[in-house]
């Protein structure tokens, strides 16, 4: 503004670039919305209301006050309002009270929207709704403890600390000098304006921006929803993925194999238990849908007397049944009772198939649902041995993984043999066998060793993956997390990069950054290349940047304070700067690129390469103009001429050492810096052109004068990039 009241307006020719940078952002995050918008749409949460006697799915925002909504385990709240009836009821309520351990809720209280649905099924009518309720503050809520600031984000925040810590200083000094011996409003704006505003890289923040804004879309075509653009470039940075097994490297359907009845007990008897079990269950997890899809016979629902959740901590549950109380767990649970069945289950678990046991219990069901024991008169009645096929794709992208120094560990509430046996089909490395979750070591350092050398850890309970990852990220490891129930969701908040399947629960896909709609777990290799393309384009984009900002200090400090003149004019500084970083930058940020990256030392690199860079082009700039203003005596504008020619020269041979693959990539760039050089020509030849940008129609003197100049920055820069085999 002080350009335009001051000065003249075409020196304020950099703030259109700065809004042609903004609008061009805009369009492309405004594209990049509309195609996660639509993702979003389809793993939005949603709520299961009963309406004339029928239930109905509906969008959160249909619902109101006086309906009664129905929930299960994984599922949010949608709403205020009062528990009807309840099998069970755990409810996470940690992102509205803090509290971590799960609530038990009964008839007549109370739910709040916010919260998830850990254990059971329950019944409510809605109170509140919309602004009178959570519900508006949901996704807020339930992420409110997890914005994990991706590498690149942090690295940009130091970057930009130090850039505001060198302008300061050069800002104040070249301020004092132009006040103090530079008379006239204009040209002291004029001054000002050309070595300030380029001590500052404003376009860097926008194309970071534009770039995520880019690749969420292009993930987004991919069925992968975006829920934090850092999330996308923190791929990048991901060294060790933990991943849940059933749903991600297996296919979420299970289909029974067998039944292994115990002694004394007929094949027909334990199949028809199976199915009063399936069918009279009141929430159906995979397990018992595989039973129910098998029909083993033609049971009924029937009414249930009283009921223990299935909870992946204790792994166990129990339904009575007409005076009968079954269960249905973990064949270890009863292993003492039958041990020709407890060896026929290991026998099937180390062949990566899931085993669980039906059994029956004389004792009456516990009356505390949450931590309630197993029954002592246990007796098994036999076994129900499901399989699990590899999900399509699955070993090329562990094969993929391990190419990239990415390791693989799979966290399984399933036995160590069945999770073992799957990690092994899949490819995933270890030098050890798998774990038993229920011994894992509590000191930290021993966890991360003794996980680090397996390939999985079997019967792990949810608090004990979310050590796992806090383990591994203590050690130094920057830890993805991917996962879809709620026995994941405490890992997936803990990880630096959470993950969740499409087909999870609500409660995994609030907190996660990732969602994978597609389910697909073959699109994790084309994220993680998205991610490094972003990092490895921004590193070579920031050293471009960062290198103006250098040499623009080395001629506020050698030209600009001593005399209070500045070499270039800030129209001359926006030409330059649009062909050299400008339009080169913007085009190099969103290309395909290969070759090295480096989630770590970031501004370190950056630094090894604009500095040597930036000083020795500064110098060349000083040493063309000095040449041309008192070597030639040539005048203020035919001086400036020279400085704006050397600043494209130098600026263009950034660009092409920036790019240094060989190959098509090197041509294209080379026929990008033709095309800049041929447009400042033309800024040059064109009288028009010529006379608004200020410069001075080539002659010899101003040739000589570029061309030396030239010579020592591109030179010297080369030069010392060299000798510092940078």
């Amino acid at each position: 503004m002080l350009t335009i009241a001051f000065a003249s307006w075409k020196d304020a020719l950099f703030v259109g670039i700065l809004v042609a940078n903004v609008v061009i952002g805009s369009f492309q995050e405004i594209r990049s919305k509309r195609a996660l918008d639509r993702l979003a749409a389809l793993v939005a949460p949603r709520a299961t209301v009963l309406r004339d006697g029928a239930e109905r799915p509906l969008a959160v925002e249909d619902v109101v006050v006086g309906d009664l909504v129905r929930v299960g385990a994984g599922e949010q709240v949608v709403a205020d309002g009062e528990v009807v009836a309840s099998d069970g009821l755990t409810l996470d309520e940690a992102n509205l009270t803090g509290e971590s351990e799960p609530v038990l809720r009964g008839r007549g209280e109370e739910v709040w929207s916010g919260s998830f649905v850990v254990e059971g099924t329950a019944l409510f009518e809605v109170a509140a709704v919309g602004p009178d309720s959570r519900a508006a503050q949901l996704t807020e809520t339930a992420r409110a403890f997890r914005h994990p600031r991706s590498p690149l984000q942090q690295a940009n925040d130091r970057l930009l600390l130090w850039l505001v810590a060198l302008a300061v200083p050069v800002t104040i000094g070249l301020a004092i000098s132009v006040l103090a011996r530079v008379e006239g409003g204009e040209a002291r704006v004029q001054a000002l304006t050309a070595g300030i505003v380029n001590l500052v890289p404003e376009g860097l923040i926008v194309l970071i921006g534009l770039t995520a804004a880019v690749s969420a879309f292009k993930i987004a075509r991919r069925g992968v929803l975006a829920q934090q653009l850092g999330a996308i470039e923190s791929l990048a940075a991901v060294d060790l993925i933990c991943t849940d097994k059933t749903g991600t490297l297996t296919e979420p359907n299970l289909r029974l194999v067998e039944l292994r009845p115990a002694v004394g007990v007929a094949e027909a008897d334990l199949a028809a238990d199976l199915a009063r079990y399936a069918a009279s269950a009141p929430s159906r997890n995979s397990t018992l849908e595989a039973i129910a899809t098998a029909k083993l016979g033609p049971a009924a629902a029937e009414p249930v007397g009283a009921q223990v959740p299935f909870s992946s901590r204790r792994r166990w549950s129990a339904l009575e049944l007409g005076g009968e109380r079954l269960l249905m767990g973990a064949p270890e649970l009863f292993a003492g009772a039958d041990p020709e069945l407890a060896a026929r289950a290991r026998e099937q678990a180390g062949e990566g198939r899931r085993v669980l046991a039906i059994g029956r219990s004389e004792a009456p069901l516990p009356a505390d649902v949450r931590e309630p024991g197993f029954p002592a008169d246990a007796r098994p009645l036999g076994l129900v041995v499901l399989a699990e096929r590899l999900r399509p794709g699955t070993a090329d992208t562990v094969a993929f993984l391990a190419s990239e120094q990415v390791d693989l560990k799979v966290l399984s509430g399933d036995s160590p043999p069945t999770v073992g046996a799957i990690a092994r089909d899949a490819g995933i490395p270890g030098s050890a066998a798998p774990l038993d979750g229920g011994e894992l070591p509590e000191d930290p350092a021993a966890l991360r060793e003794a996980v680090l050398a397996a390939p999985a850890v079997g019967r792990i309970s949810p608090e004990g993956k979310s050590a796992v990852v806090e383990a591994l990220h203590e050690g130094g490891r920057f830890v993805g997390m991917i996962g879809d129930g709620v026995n994941d969701v405490p890992a997936l908040k803990r990880s630096q990069l959470a993950i969740a399947q499409g087909s999870g629960v609500q409660m995994a896909r609030s907190v996660a950054d990732l969602v994978l709609v597609s389910g697909d777990f073959s699109v994790v290799p084309g994220m993680v290349a998205e991610g490094r393309q972003i990092l490895r384009n921004i590193q070579r984009v920031a050293r471009l940047f960062v290198t103006k900002t250098v040499f623009t200090a080395v001629l506020v400090l050698a030209i600009g304070i001593p005399t209070a003149t500045f070499p270039l004019l800030p129209r001359q500084f926006t030409i330059a700067s649009t062909v050299t970083i400008g339009i080169p930058a913007f085009l190099l940020a969103l290309a395909p690129s290969s070759g090295p990256w480096r989630t770590d030392r970031f501004l370190s690199e950056v630094a090894r390469f604009a500095l040597p860079a930036g000083i020795t082009i500064g110098l060349g700039i000083v040493a063309g103009y000095l040449l041309a203003r008192y070597g030639l005596d040539l005048d203020l504008a035919e001086s400036r001429t020279v400085a704006t020619g050397i600043v494209v020269a130098a600026g263009l041979a950034v660009v092409m050492r920036l790019e240094g693959e060989h190959g098509r990539r090197r041509l294209a760039v080379a026929g990008l810096c033709t095309a800049m050089a041929l447009l400042f020509a033309l800024a040059l030849l064109i009288p028009f052109l010529r006379d608004f940008y200020e410069l001075s129609k080539p002659n010899g003197d101003i040739v000589v004068a570029w061309a030396a100049g030239s010579a020592l920055a591109v030179g010297g820069m080369l030069t010392s990039l060299r000798l510092l085999r940078v």
